[in-house]
């Protein structure tokens, strides 16, 4: 969860790490530091809490160097203190490490090192890389081949980079878990843990594989297995705008990625969908056509905001495709001995691609026989290597920790994946996918409209933002849209909320309504749809009954509803759409609220305390 930055080459080197400690601020920020090293000699800096602070430290004692890494953390293992931050260095004062992951094994390790002689300053699993990889260097190995010594020893999860003041003009980089990427540039070197460190420097990239290391160097970077043997590395040119990942005008990266929801819908659907066939597109080479018919059942894993898109997936792909899907937690599948075999579609849904746990769940069903098909934001990541079958989608880098756009594009890749299974398995016909690609088509401008509901969001945000706790309501595809709403709110405004199926008031939710609890309910309906109508009807019902416990309700509803409008306290409309792709609409509102009360309440909105963006360890 931590961010890693390395650069070698002719610029200055503290404002290149620092550029971009702060395009990773968001994967870790309970302290930070870096480590340069000039004509031999290795100088850190670190300080605990934001960057700011290492910033400060560094104007009050400058340091320059030739190349360095840099770490922004968030705390696994030792408190976030100034002792705790990386890098972290050997007993010798020599190398230098950054990491990211888990060492598992680092207490017996620590105690054998202890044995041997070796003092330690802090309380983190990283200081005893440090240590080892210090260890193989006094016995004369360069440092790639310390760096591989010491990697045999480790076990868990890592991405580390590793400087050394007597090997110069070297970062040695190795990944088993967390992501690392290389950058490619003229006369210059670059290591991260995610692209957007250093997307303003180069667009040429490579994403390293479990089990591999790169040795960077100004002239080139070569790439190795941890045995030492060669690889050859898939170098990708990543066409993300770097200038897309800056704040754009916006107060926050959250409200600014809320805002581009319009235009992620519309790069995901762009050569996907043909209006005039009737038809969707996926990737035809990576699955045929004839094995998409073979599947007889479809499991999907995610975590977090994922896991409710892939409950929207349910919904959508069983009503849609008339294929059974399972939704499970990415973080039990493995722990469960799931039911798979090889007519089992396995899906997972990651925005980063590299969450520990979802890509545990692939490799899991790929080790079963199950054919692997992957929803993520982020090509080149883990999940987009290994799955058989991927449909990326195009939400561009999501800075702010609460995922927004990334999840209204995963709205809509799983749409895709079930109007794709609808068409080749004949449940649809090339009339019923026309209609859907059309209501598609039209969803990014509705959803434009429904930003437009960003003033009276905040107005309304005055009246609710003491709350202490919120309940969210919805039924069919709007339920998972209610677990959403609730998610951003308790993420980034600290407020406890909940999510349930309206149908479930009466089995123990009623009990918490009284007149100080806000009631969200998700309900907007398509007009001359039998099922969304009664499904409205119920929920105008529970409804009814929230207002007679005295609870008070937002409720999300459809342009032109005057019969919730007259119970509810408070409206706020959305454009008429389609039933399943009105929940893409709702949730604009909710991420506003949840966005205008932490804004109110005085909460950090990009940075919520204990959270960070992509979770790499388990």
């Amino acid at each position: 969860m931590c961010g890693i930055v390395g650069y070698v080459g002719a610029k200055p080197v503290v404002s290149v790490l620092l550029d971009g400690l702060k395009r990773l601020e968001y994967r870790g920020y309970d302290s930070a530091g870096i480590a340069v090293v000039a004509d031999g000699r290795l100088e850190l800096r670190r300080a605990s809490g934001k960057l700011f602070n290492l910033e400060a430290a560094i104007q009050r004692a400058p340091l320059e160097g030739s190349y360095g890494i840099g770490h922004t953390r968030w705390a696994t293992h030792g408190r976030p203190t100034e002792e705790n931050a990386h890098p972290h260095r050997d007993a010798a004062g020599q190398v230098v490490v950054v990491h990211n992951g888990i060492i598992e094994n680092y207490l017996s390790l620590k105690r054998a090192l202890e044995r041997q002689g070796h003092a330690f300053a802090t309380q983190t699993d990283t200081e005893v890389i440090a240590h080892l990889v210090g260890k193989y260097r006094q016995l004369g190995l360069a440092l790639a081949d310390a760096v591989r010594r010491a990697l045999a020893e480790l076990a868990g999860m890592f991405a580390i980079a590793v400087i050394a003041s007597d090997e110069p003009n070297t970062i040695v980089a190795a990944r088993f878990g967390p992501p690392v990427v290389v950058g490619l540039g003229s006369d210059e070197s670059f290591v991260a843990s995610d692209v957007t460190a250093i997307l303003h420097h180069t667009r040429d990239v490579a994403f390293l594989d479990d089990g591999q290391m790169a040795v960077a160097r100004a002239d080139g970077v070569a790439f190795t297995d941890f045995a030492g043997r060669a690889v050859a590395p898939l170098v990708q040119r990543v066409t993300w705008d770097p200038i897309t990942a800056e704040k754009g005008g916006f107060k926050h990266f959250m409200l600014k990625e809320i805002h581009e929801q319009p235009r992620a819908i519309r790069d995901t659907l762009a050569g996907r969908v043909s209006l005039d066939e009737g038809r969707v597109y996926l990737d035809p080479t990576a699955i045929p056509e004839a094995v998409w018919k073979g599947f007889d059942r479809v499991m999907i894993a995610a975590c977090g905001t994922s896991r409710h898109a892939a409950l929207f997936g349910k919904s959508v792909i069983e009503e849609l495709a008339r294929i059974p899907v399972e939704v499970d937690y990415a973080s039990e599948f493995r722990y469960r001995n799931p039911l798979l075999d090889e007519r089992t579609l396995a899906v997972v849904m990651t925005q980063s691609g590299e969450t520990a746990d979802t890509v545990a769940a692939l490799r899991e069903a790929k080790q079963r026989g199950c054919l692997t098909f992957a929803i993520c934001n982020v090509p080149g990541s883990m999940a987009a290597r290994e799955a058989h079958g991927v449909l990326l989608t195009h939400a561009g880098p999501e800075i702010s920790v609460a995922s927004t756009k990334a999840f209204t594009a995963q709205l809509v890749a799983i749409y895709l994946l079930a109007l794709h299974l609808g068409q080749v398995r004949a449940a649809l016909t090339p009339t019923a996918v026309r209609t859907r690609v059309e209501q598609l088509l039209a969803l990014p401008t509705k959803m434009e409209a429904a930003l437009g509901q960003d003033a009276a969001v905040a107005e309304l945000s005055k009246e609710f933002f003491r709350a202490s706790d919120f309940l969210y309501l919805g039924r069919g595809a709007h339920f998972p849209i209610a677990l959403e709403g609730a998610l951003k709110l308790k993420e980034i405004s600290y407020i406890h909320a909940e999510g349930f199926p309206a149908g479930e008031m009466k089995h123990g939710p009623n009990a918490l309504i009284d007149e100080r609890l806000p009631v969200v309910m998700v309900m907007p309906r398509e007009a001359g749809n039998p099922a969304s109508e009664a499904r409205y009807e119920k929920t105008l019902s529970n409804l009814q009954e929230v207002k007679a416990r005295d609870g008070r309700v937002i409720a999300i509803v459809t342009e032109g509803d005057t019969a919730a409008a007259a119970l509810a306290e408070h409206v706020i409309p959305i454009p008429a759409a389609s039933d399943a792709l009105s929940a893409a609409l709702a949730v604009v509102p909710l991420q506003l609220l949840a966005y205008h009360i932490a804004v109110r309440r005085g909460c950090d909105v990009d940075q919520p305390r204990n959270l960070a963006k992509s979770v790499t360890v388990e």
